[in-house]
């Protein structure tokens, strides 16, 4: 990525997305595998190019790097795709993949991650899925570990770098955690630095959506960076705060625009998915620094141990990581591109800006250790 900040500005500070960003395309978002949505503009289109823009664009947005869908290996046969991401998120984008090839037949079950991780262990064998696509990288882990997934080529695993991959999956788009907050009440130098210091060192009150996945992934990072009975004492303190509960992390960013509550722990796209529908809504956002609250996670894919032909899933793996599909996370669901040469939609810092902790990101796989422990802290999952 080449969007770099200026040096005069916090690394902490999540800018607001650049010029007229477009009216909200999707207001509702549901369950553990929504986590962005769209909107409108002109599509920065170039007739000479071999790279088409899927669904609207952004206003001053140009055409994307990274390898075309043109210059990728042909799908054809039939093949179905568990997808742990919501189809209001990506069926227009799987959907334009298979309008690419005339002998392409694409079978997509929607659910969520970890329902999706559960059938395939349970039909065993006869599981019909060739590819699972995740909404994080927990999920992803678990049914590696699980033994249901096969070996990426190094021809797919080499196009991202090497912390957002393993042999088993791959990252396909990113997400950054960070600390949302109204701008109304508090400025930036107001909310801790550091993830362990909420509750205490923060004056206000604080929103969370503590059965939803990316919720849960980031405790699970706690647990493995600051040890279980930390985890455990800062859960209790949050508790004990008065934390309100949301269903998912864009409620608790409309509840902070709304002045519901200060701040929350969310990732990063929700902010710009309320600024997207009001730019002038009273919400920031700060990143904390190399702690679980800073944790990069990943949405990916890995191709099922009984997928019938192996090399065309790997094939449908390596489309969602063209340079069509890396725009399209990008401009619809404000997420970061893991391929370099596609640039994300605002005045974000880049990967390398972002103070990440030092973690294995297949080790968030253990949610339900983490489940246990939010359980017994008090926490309503």
């Amino acid at each position: 990525m080449t969007d770099y900040l200026p040096d005069d500005v916090d690394r902490r500070r999540f800018l607001a997305a650049t010029g007229a960003l477009g009216a909200a395309g999707i207001a509702g978002c549901m369950g553990e595998s929504n986590d962005g949505e769209g909107g409108d503009g002109d599509d920065g289109g170039d007739a000479e190019s071999s790279i088409g823009q899927i669904g609207s664009g952004r206003a001053g947005r140009g055409l994307p790097g990274g390898t075309p869908i043109a210059e990728m290996p042909d799908l054809e046969g039939e093949l179905t795709v568990y997808s742990g991401r919501g189809e209001f998120l990506v069926g227009e984008l799987v959907e334009y993949i298979e309008d690419q090839y005339d002998d392409f037949d694409l079978t997509v079950r929607y659910n969520s991650s970890t329902d999706h991780v559960n059938a395939i262990v349970n039909e065993g064998e006869g599981s019909p899925a060739d590819v699972f696509y995740s909404v994080n990288a927990g999920s992803l882990g678990a049914l590696a570990d699980a033994g249901r997934t096969q070996a990426l080529s190094s021809e797919v695993t080499d196009m991202v770098r090497s912390e957002f991959r393993t042999e088993q999956w791959i990252g396909t788009s990113g997400r950054a955690r960070t600390v949302p907050y109204n701008t109304e009440e508090f400025s930036e130098e107001d909310l801790p630095d550091d993830i362990m210091a909420y509750p205490e060192e923060f004056d206000g009150s604080l929103g969370w959506a503590p059965s939803y996945g990316s919720c849960q992934a980031f405790v699970t990072a706690m647990r493995l960076i600051e040890g279980e009975e930390a985890t455990r004492e800062w859960l209790e303190a949050v508790v004990e705060s008065g934390i309100t509960p949301y269903n998912d992390e864009f409620a608790a960013c409309q509840g902070i625009a709304d002045g519901e509550i200060d701040a929350a722990f969310t990732n990063h796209y929700y902010i710009q998915r309320v600024l997207d529908g009001n730019p002038d809504a009273s919400i920031g956002t700060a990143f904390t620094s190399g702690d679980a609250g800073a944790v990069f996670n990943v949405a990916g894919a890995a191709v099922v141990d009984t997928a019938s032909d192996a090399t065309l899933a790997e094939n449908f793996v390596r489309h969602l990581l063209s340079a069509e599909a890396q725009d399209y996370f990008a401009r619809s669901t404000f997420e970061y591109p893991l391929i370099p040469d596609v640039e994300p939609v605002g005045d974000l810092p880049t990967i390398d800006e972002l103070d990440v902790p030092d973690i294995d990101l297949a080790e968030l796989s253990d949610l339900e250790t983490t489940i246990d422990l939010m359980r017994d802290a008090g926490v309503e999952v």
